[in-house]
């Protein structure tokens, strides 16, 4: 698997927030409602701006690029920019656009979901990323939640994808992650130095 691929592949893995589900969150009831309190509020944030540094590595291959994602409502915009080049995905309900990553010219399809399908041979839950990449449980699927020393979400399972939180925002209200380690194997998922900004 070409690494642009692979990189735009983890980037996705990881691509509104979802709404709040009856879902198992191991914690007292003080973090339990806290989480619960955080997420409503992330809830409505659907105009933002994602910086970060990535790794995506799929038991053979790897690679490393810098992040930009960029949500506005429906349409997104995902680039990873490697040396000498980048890839890029972009769309919203109408349909989807993958640029760069293949020597043939760019891609099209009815949405992010099928297209990545038919380019990777791998379907990428996109909605559910938009909610995990805050530490939000995505809608309508089970979901385990564990918490931190800090009364913040330290990891979530969900969808056979495992997703930890070693660090957050001191800053930033409601608190959001600085770094998220995604796995499902063989799939490594890495974003580092991540930045928000909301709109």
């Amino acid at each position: 698997m070409k690494v642009g691929l692979t990189a735009l592949a983890g980037m996705l893995l990881l691509a509104g927030c979802a709404t709040t589900r009856p879902v198992r969150m191991v914690g007292d009831p003080a973090t339990v409602a806290a989480q619960e309190t955080r997420e409503t509020a992330l809830s409505g944030r659907d105009h933002w701006t994602l910086t970060a540094r990535m790794y995506v590595g799929n038991g053979k291959d790897g690679g490393s690029g810098d992040l930009t994602w960029v949500q506005d409502g429906d349409r997104y915009d995902f680039t990873v920019a490697f040396p000498g080049r980048q890839v890029r995905l972009s769309g919203d309900a109408g349909g989807a656009l993958l640029e760069g990553a293949d020597k043939s010219g760019p891609l099209h399809g009815p949405d992010a979901e099928s297209l990545m399908d038919k380019a990777l041979g791998f379907r990428v839950p996109l909605a559910d990323l938009k909610a995990w990449v805050m530490a939000v449980r995505a809608a309508g699927k089970t979901a385990d939640v564990h918490f931190g020393a800090d009364g913040l979400p330290s990891e979530l399972v969900q969808d056979g994808w495992t997703i930890v939180y070693p660090e957050w925002d001191p800053a930033a209200q409601p608190r959001l992650p600085m770094k998220v380690y995604a796995t499902r194997a063989p799939y490594t998922v890495k974003l580092a130095r991540m930045g928000w900004e909301f709109r």
